[in-house]
């Protein structure tokens, strides 16, 4: 019987150690947002934090190898849906609910929109594409008079803000009540006479 080589065990280890660490992280930053301790994410995966930052380089690395599964694919599906729905109305409707729905559900998008950890190249670009969305879907609706006429995308990204630091930093709502505000919002920033139409 042939012994395996030192070298690729060592590889095999190293190659479990980050696929423990990788799928910890995303349960950990799933449930309490990317400013989770990294000693409960390397107790959850059974590692020394050590070898976090060995195998990642600490928070940041370790955060950009599970943000496109935690936040950014679930976000732009969200995106990419908006847009192929032809009523601006229904779009914007969709738009808004969806957002603070994931807000609800993901503690880690609430990190991404407030720019918790800005040197993290992959959640600025998920910033950017996010506020391009914004002014894109907001102008569309403008358009065909679906929202408010002094409403723009700079509120829209406050209100959004503005839930993710009562989230992250307040009491956390019922999901009955906060749905139900949300239908407050969205009352509030209409057009008086929506129009149906296209892009």
């Amino acid at each position: 019987m042939n012994a395996v080589p030192a070298g690729s065990r060592l590889r095999a280890d190293a190659r479990r150690n980050s696929e423990q660490i990788r799928s910890a992280a995303v349960g950990a930053f799933r449930g309490q947002g990317l400013t989770v301790p990294l000693e409960e994410v390397a107790k959850a995966a059974g590692v020394s934090k050590a070898t976090i930052f060995n195998r990642f380089g600490g928070r940041i690395g370790l955060i950009e190898a599970v943000i496109e599964e935690l936040v950014a694919s679930e976000l732009f599906a969200v995106i990419d849906h908006a847009r192929a729905i032809d009523d601006v109305g229904e779009r914007i409707t969709y738009y808004l609910t969806a957002l603070r729905d994931l807000q609800y559900r993901q503690p880690a998008f609430n990190d991404v929109l407030l720019q918790t950890y800005p040197h993290s190249q992959q959640l600025m670009e998920i910033c950017r594409v996010g506020s391009e969305a914004n002014e894109e879907l907001i102008a569309a609706a403008q358009a065909f008079n679906a929202l408010r006429p002094e409403f723009t995308a700079g509120d829209l990204h406050a209100l959004v803000v503005d839930n993710a630091l009562a989230l992250k930093h307040g009491e956390r709502p019922p999901r009955d009540d906060y749905d139900r505000r949300t239908t407050y919002l969205l009352d509030g920033i209409r057009g008086p006479f929506p129009a149906s139409g296209g892009r």
